[in-house]
């Protein structure tokens, strides 16, 4: 699985079938500040994952 990290780094992955929530918790990222994208369209924490996904993480602007 290709990973996309939101300073573009990238990562590949041997990551069994899993979830969105698991692989950012296994990379140490708050899933309240990001967005996920898989093989290019958003997916929710709870979508699954796995094999030849490509998963992008896309940091959240916020301000004021």
């Amino acid at each position: 699985m290709k990973v996309i990290l939101p300073d573009q780094g990238i990562r590949v992955m041997e990551h069994g079938p899993g979830t969105v929530a698991a692989l950012l918790h296994e990379l140490g990222i708050n899933t309240l500040e990001v967005m996920v994208a898989r093989n290019g369209t958003l997916v929710p924490e709870q979508a699954a994952i796995g094999g030849d996904d490509e998963i992008r993480v896309i940091r959240i602007a916020h301000g004021g």
